[in-house]
């Protein structure tokens, strides 16, 4: 499932830095704003470790992690709604992502120029928020001035809907309000998925700090951008940039030993990795076998024939059944015969929701 996060922030906050350490890709690194114009993407590998209970096991020819996007996108600045900065182009390319990663600058660094003249994070997110909210309400306020009119005097049950839906979305927008915010039912969400409200998708603050804020777990800036995140539930990740770009050079034992000495159980970029497949409602099921074990993405909710169609659509057109064990039964009995002896292997239909972690075998049949 190619899904994908955006990483946004004013320039010079680390967001490329971070990028690099993401992707252990070199793109441009500059101490000045609009280094990254056209936005870069990396996929990633997402930390799982059952996987390598899974290797063990079977000894397969192929292990195949599930993986995750994440675009680098140039920094925005104030007016950026207005075309400041590049903003326009900057903002059409946050509209195509599915989740957003903002990066946020909790460190003091005079060498680092920061474009707003000093360290105040929450500051820099109501910068942000405030470009992307502003751009959110100009694409509702050109519609609404299209169809209100033509809603009002038709009756047409639909246009009419969406009339209600996008005034809830300006008056929420208006107060300031991201949309993510707001309690939409379903029905409104599938009006509002025509318009790519970036307002709308889930978001994680990331904070950037030093080594030593790292270790020691807050700072002044961290704190004000913690309670920030709170009210309005928000998650935040601590991540020191300049220390990922030096585990990301490493194995993974050596990376482990890195942590440890620092005292950090885990790296911020698997932090963030996972976070951010967890805000977009993202689990993991499996495939094993002597050829291949494979983890798959699949968003949570789905049914066991669907998830057989995101490993071929034949899987889906003919499904028949599905053969399920838990990756913890499994771990517990170590065996497949044994988890069948214990009756713990299940046989699912079409309608079986997945849980994370389910180990599948799919039946399947496609009459020629």
């Amino acid at each position: 499932m190619a899904l994908k996060a955006g990483i946004v922030g004013l320039p010079n906050v680390g967001k490329s830095t971070m990028f690099n350490a993401i992707t252990k890709k070199e793109i441009l690194i500059a101490n000045y704003p609009f280094a990254t114009i056209e936005p870069n993407v990396g996929v990633v590998e997402v930390p799982d470790e059952r996987l390598q209970f899974l290797k063990e096991l079977y000894s397969p020819k192929n292990l195949v992690p599930t993986t995750f996007e994440f675009t680098d996108i140039a920094g925005l600045v104030k007016g950026a709604s207005s075309g400041e900065g590049l903003g326009n182009k900057f903002l059409s390319h946050i509209r195509v992502v599915d989740a957003i990663c903002e990066v946020v600058r909790c460190f003091e660094d005079k060498s680092v120029t920061h474009v707003e003249g000093s360290t105040d994070p929450v500051r820099d997110v109501e910068i942000i928020n405030t470009e992307l909210i502003i751009a959110d309400l100009e694409i509702v306020e050109n519609r609404l001035g299209k169809i209100q009119k033509k809603a009002e005097t038709t009756k047409d049950k639909d246009a009419l809907f969406e009339v209600a839906v996008l005034t809830k979305a300006l008056n929420a927008l208006e107060k300031s309000m991201p949309l993510r915010l707001i309690d939409f039912s379903e029905e409104e969400r599938l009006v509002l998925k025509n318009f790519s409200f970036i307002t709308l998708k889930p978001l994680i603050y990331v904070a950037n700090v030093d080594e030593e804020t790292l270790v020691m777990g807050e700072n002044e800036h961290t704190k004000a951008l913690i309670e920030y995140a709170n009210r309005e539930g928000s998650q935040v990740i601590m991540m020191c940039a300049k220390m990922e770009s030096e585990l990301a050079s490493l194995d993974d034992e050596e990376k482990k030993m890195f942590l440890s000495d620092v005292g950090v159980e885990k790296s911020g970029l698997d932090q963030l990795i996972l976070a951010s497949y967890k805000i977009l409602d993202l689990e993991t099921f499996f495939t094993v076998g002597a050829d291949e074990v494979r983890a798959w993405t699949y968003t949570k909710g789905m049914n066991a024939k669907k998830c057989a169609g995101i490993i071929h659509t034949d899987f889906e057109k003919g499904f028949i059944k599905a053969e399920v064990m838990s990756y913890e039964d499994l771990y517990k009995y170590k065996d497949e015969k044994v988890v069948k002896e214990n009756g713990r292997l299940r046989l699912e239909g079409k309608d079986y929701l997945m849980q994370d972690g389910d180990i599948c075998l799919f039946r399947f049949n496609v009459s020629k």
